[in-house]
């Protein structure tokens, strides 16, 4: 789900990790790797605000102040599917409602609670 740029500039970075490169030297390869991330979030900006109605990115921007991850996920799949040409048109706040019904029904956590009761040692029912 993560764009080919950010995914070649990490594994970049691992390698010079590894191979342990000059302070001076990661600082320049550092701001030119913000530089190259910030660009790509921009990029990523300009075309969910052309894919989205008005309505549509403010319900997805209130998402990602609860939810970031989730709101990530949702904007991955509105982009590779205007990338594939499964959206002809701006998606409607109507249209981000459904899709978010989908994408709840398919990762929705069930959550368990076990109650463990500790048996006290000293109180004796005798």
């Amino acid at each position: 789900m993560a764009d080919p740029e950010l995914e070649a500039i990490r594994q970049r970075r691992m390698r010079e990790l590894q191979h342990g490169a000059a302070n001076q030297q990661n600082a320049g390869q550092e701001k030119a790797q913000e530089d190259a991330k910030q660009e790509a979030e921009e990029r990523r900006q300009m075309m969910l605000a052309q894919i989205l109605s008005s309505e549509a990115r403010e319900r997805l921007s209130r998402i990602a102040l609860v939810k970031p991850d989730k709101a990530r996920g949702v904007e991955d799949v509105l982009l590779r599917a205007a990338q594939t040409g499964g959206i002809s048109e701006k998606v409607s706040e109507e249209r981000l409602i459904s899709l978010l019904e989908q994408i709840n029904s398919h990762t929705s956590k069930q959550t368990k609670v076990t109650i463990q009761r500790r048996r006290n040692v000293l109180d004796d029912d005798d």
